[in-house]
């Protein structure tokens, strides 16, 4: 079964773009609270959107769904889901939970009205997942690797694929029998970890969802509609492509991928430790 692509972006525009060339999903995202501080001095993308862009996204859109991270629970949680669900949210996902209570305030709030999403990206919750995961009316879990590698201390987002906590995390929601994935991937055959081994692992470990991330096609350097058209039509060719040959791949073949991918992981750690001295 392909994965589910997801694209983040808030332009009604861009989203029919993703959508006709197969972008099962589009994602909005409106969380900002901690995130500048958690994220300072990353190379990461602080979305500054706003809750009036669910409507004309969810217009803009025939077929895909449409998934809105929400801020993390606060005072004002149940006010955001009702915004998004009323305006037409298909999916609300939950970022940077650490307890229980977290999950149970959230899911109270969307109260059977959407699919929940969980982001997975904290030490806590990792850590405590069988506990949260116990909760019912989760529909679906994501492993957000960019802040969960911060929270562990590591150099590169990717070591968490490489050293098996992602795996531990995939097992539990396996065990549950949730949707799952984790997070982007960027174009075949191109960057430091090209998207081949990302989606071997993918494969490997039964994810059905993945990110398409800036490197995929970047919305803020590419303005020409018919550029953007073209490079997303491409991109995802080449991604089904390499889907169809590992829906074929034998275990063998995806533990050498596994054993590759570990390797160029620490490749990088090590340039970027060198880079630091």
């Amino acid at each position: 079964m392909a994965l589910k692509l997801m694209y983040l972006t808030s332009s009604p525009e861009v989203a029919a773009i993703a959508e006709k060339n197969g972008v099962d999903r589009i994602f909005l995202d409106l969380e900002l609270r901690g995130k500048e501080l958690r994220q300072a001095n990353m190379d990461t993308v602080i979305s500054h959107n706003s809750f009036q862009d669910v409507r004309p996204l969810r217009e803009a859109l025939q077929k895909a769904e449409l998934l809105v991270r929400i801020n993390s629970v606060y005072e004002g949680t149940q006010e955001e889901v009702d915004r998004v669900i009323r305006d037409g949210a298909d999916i609300v996902m939950l970022p940077y939970f650490k307890t229980v209570n977290e999950v149970e305030t959230f899911i109270h709030a969307v109260d059977g009205r959407a699919k929940t999403c969980l982001l997975c990206e904290t030490p806590e919750a990792a850590e405590h997942i069988e506990e949260i995961l116990s909760v019912s009316g989760i529909d679906e879990v994501h492993i957000g690797i960019n802040d969960l590698h911060l929270g562990y201390h590591r150099h590169f987002m990717f070591e968490l694929v490489a050293d098996g906590t992602v795996e531990k995390l995939c097992t539990a929601f396996r065990r549950h029998g949730l949707l799952y994935g984790f997070g982007g991937v960027a174009r075949v055959g191109e960057g430091a970890l090209p998207a081949e081994y990302v989606l071997g692992e993918h494969y490997r470990l039964g994810s059905q969802m993945v990110i398409l991330s800036r490197a995929f096609c970047n919305a803020d350097k590419i303005t020409d509609l018919e550029e953007m058209d073209a490079r997303f039509k491409s991109g995802i060719a080449d991604i089904r492509r390499c889907e169809a040959e590992l829906a074929t791949a034998d275990a063998a073949f995806l533990a050498e991928n596994h054993r590759l991918v570990q390797e160029k992981v620490a490749e990088i750690v090590k340039e970027m430790q060198t880079a630091k001295c």
